[in-house]
């Protein structure tokens, strides 16, 4: 089930659509909380600063469509944790054990 669906369908003159892509690209490159003008209504949403994105070109029964297609999780990412101080200790006794076991294995040769 969607949570929420919003979409439009209408002609449109070659400089409306720019003008609406061109407000998109506005909207993208701010990030944040972003309004876009769509028709008669207004859709307001937030933008991160990261998204995937998908890009579809078709030629059909003589019509081309294209799609550009954004998509970005509805919450914000939760902050990577730093190790804690017994993961560096054990890498440290790791590292350390490598060596004095090759120092060892030279001196035996």
């Amino acid at each position: 089930m969607t949570d929420l669906k919003f979409e439009q369908k209408r002609s449109l003159t070659r400089l409306e659509a720019a003008d609406q892509l061109t407000a998109l690209a506005a909207a993208l490159r701010e990030g944040g909380d972003a309004e876009l003008e769509l028709g008669s209504g207004t859709l307001s949403l937030r933008i991160p600063d990261d998204l995937r994105s998908e890009m579809e070109f078709e030629i059909d029964n003589g019509e081309i469509e294209l799609e550009i297609e954004f998509t970005w999780p509805t919450t914000a990412p939760k902050p990577e944790k730093p190790p804690t101080k017994a993961a560096r200790t054990t890498t440290s006794t790791s590292r350390t054990r490598t060596r004095n076991t090759k120092r060892s294995a030279t001196k035996k040769s």
